[in-house]
């Protein structure tokens, strides 16, 4: 395991969409223990952190989309390794979903789910990843739709 920042370090997409007038948002369950994540992973030699989270949605979820450069946030959690856990620190990126593909790298080892950023924060094990989720609805306006277009557009 290399030792450096960047190992501690990883980045996730907080996918969404907007469906019959509300915000979804898409969790997928983790490999090892079928928790509920969002699609993330370690720094990706030659890619910028939010296209390395949108390449993460894309293998683990199936999802394209237009990711914002920006982070909305980060959370913290311990991390499975083989004979040990590790903290680390997530930077979760928007991901404006556009298409979400049938078939992709791990559809037969994850499930998905699209549910309300609240449903979706109550299913979440990391506390900061939850409140995260309740931030990214609540700078959308009431309806959930006030400035997403915003928030996931590119800067």
């Amino acid at each position: 395991m290399r030792t450096d920042d960047a190992a501690l370090t990883q980045f996730a997409a907080l996918p969404f969409r907007e469906r019959k007038g509300r915000l979804e948002v898409l969790l997928a369950t983790s490999r090892d223990t079928g928790r509920w994540v969002l699609p993330k992973g370690w720094p990706m030699k030659g890619k910028k952190p939010h296209e390395a989270a949108a390449q993460e949605a894309l293998e683990e979820a199936g999802l394209k989309g237009k990711a914002g450069k920006k982070p909305l946030g980060s959370y913290v959690y311990w991390k499975r390794m083989k004979e040990h856990f590790v903290l680390v620190r997530v930077q979760v990126f928007p991901l404006r979903v556009t298409k979400q593909l049938k078939v992709f790298r791990e559809a037969a080892v994850r499930r998905l789910a699209w549910m309300t950023p609240h449903e979706a924060a109550l299913l979440v094990d990391e506390a900061g990843l939850s409140n995260l989720m309740l931030a990214f609805v609540d700078a959308q306006g009431e309806s959930g739709l006030g400035h997403s277009r915003e928030i996931a557009a590119p800067s």
